[in-house]
């Protein structure tokens, strides 16, 4: 049994197990309504599916099934470097959810988190993990670095940029502790040959697992775009990506957003 799923991705086979619990899919199964949930899914898993549905398994029984197989999945994958991805996969792929991962990651923390990102959206829902994790664990220490960008016929000052961000943000911040929130001020230079962008995507949790990404903190970003990254259990490499962060901010090279936290 265990060589019909061997190629399938942990993301395809949880699709398989959601569509079972909530009654997308039902005994007994057929090709086309597999397919209809996840496109993904190979023939071969599909066959063996159908073979188990038609032998009296029932939809509860195949999606534990679908979720252990899931697990397995990603226990192989839990050593060293591992691809995660957001979009259409092929039947062999060896990936997880960038949205699984990312929630993984936030609840897991027990001392440190640090985000960088360049565009949040949807804050209420992407960080939601994040604030809960927050509240659950107090002194969880949390760096939130963005990018604070003017516009091109943006002549305000840049005290008023940076209010009208931390208000959008902290409106929608889902929880009543707020992270430190940092930006390059080079983002708002008046000038706009001297303006940067602050584009890097990254977490680092607790000096031990280090996540790098093509994805933003948006819905899209996280559950439709395609997208890929590398989570890296590497607390060596870890500790090296926040140093690289920790210096920007001693060398005031990045600013704290005033007013965020308070």
């Amino acid at each position: 049994m265990s060589l019909a799923f061997e190629g399938a991705s942990a993301a395809t086979l949880r699709a398989v197990s959601a569509a079972l619990r909530n009654g997308q899919l039902a005994t007994p199964l057929s090709s086309m309504a597999i397919t209809r949930v996840a496109p993904s899914c190979s023939e071969l898993v599909g066959q063996e599916l159908i073979r188990l549905s038609n032998e009296g398994m029932q939809s509860v029984h195949l999606a534990l099934l679908m979720d252990a197989m899931a697990k397995a999945v990603e226990a192989r994958l839990a050593s060293g470097a591992e691809l995660v991805w957001t979009g259409p996969e092929s039947s062999v792929s060896h990936s997880r959810d960038t949205a699984i991962v990312v929630a993984e990651l936030f609840r897991s923390a027990t001392k440190s988190v640090l985000v960088s990102t360049f565009v949040v959206q949807q804050a209420d829902t992407v960080f939601r993990p994040l604030a809960e994790r927050m509240a659950k664990v107090p002194g969880l220490r949390v760096q939130l670095f963005v990018h604070v960008g003017r516009g091109d016929r943006d002549t305000r000052h840049e005290s008023e940029i940076l209010r009208e961000f931390a208000a959008k943000l902290g409106a929608k911040w889902p929880g009543p502790v707020r992270p430190w929130l940092y930006y390059d001020p080079r983002s708002l230079a008046t000038n706009p040959a001297e303006r940067a962008t602050w584009h890097a995507k990254v977490i680092v949790i607790d000096d031990e697992t280090a996540f790098v990404t093509s994805a933003n903190f948006t819905e899209w970003a996280q559950q439709r775009n395609v997208e890929a990254g590398v989570l890296i259990r590497n607390a060596e490499f870890a500790r090296q990506l926040r140093h690289q962060f920790e210096g920007l901010v001693q060398s005031k090279a990045v600013l704290e957003v005033p007013g965020f936290r308070s």
